[in-house]
């Protein structure tokens, strides 16, 4: 799998279609679902992003929890019973259901930021705030990688 990387603001129509960057929908190609899944940050008002092929994965690690264990049921309910498949159009657009708009304050752009494996929707000024909230936390808490790069 490709990476999302970069960050690129679109305008979003009054029908709430906006256009997917071309480079993501190259990281996305191959995949078996052609568009995006889309669903509310548990962190912040913005919008998580995946492929599909991510989406099962998440779903495979879920299955380390037991079946019927409120951890597994509360994760589950809040990324799956949330998830918004979102398919391209011919164009490389998708439709942002209204409540995911509301939920990240997206109103006609749209924020789109890689993330490595996974890309998140914001309304451009939160996004911006926060990035100086990021850049502080890095430096306050002296953060870096681990080394290896190891999973």
């Amino acid at each position: 799998m490709s990476l999302f990387l970069s960050t690129y603001i679109n305008k979003v129509d009054k029908k709430g279609r906006v256009s997917v960057p071309a480079s993501f929908r190259a990281a996305l190609a191959g995949q078996d679902f052609a568009g995006i899944v889309l669903f509310r940050s548990h962190a912040h008002e913005c919008l998580e992003g995946f492929g599909m092929d991510t989406m099962e994965e998440i779903s495979a690690r879920l299955d380390h929890f037991d079946l019927f264990s409120a951890a597994q049921d509360d994760l589950a309910t809040a990324i799956f019973g949330e998830a918004a498949p979102l398919p391209f159009d011919g164009e490389g657009r998708v439709i942002l259901p209204p409540d995911l708009m509301d939920f990240g304050g997206i109103g006609d752009q749209v924020a789109f930021v890689g993330m490595g494996r996974k890309f998140q929707l914001w309304a451009p000024a939160a996004f911006e705030a926060r990035k100086i909230d990021a850049r502080e936390e890095i430096r306050a808490k002296g953060l870096t990688l681990p080394r290896g790069g190891e999973r």
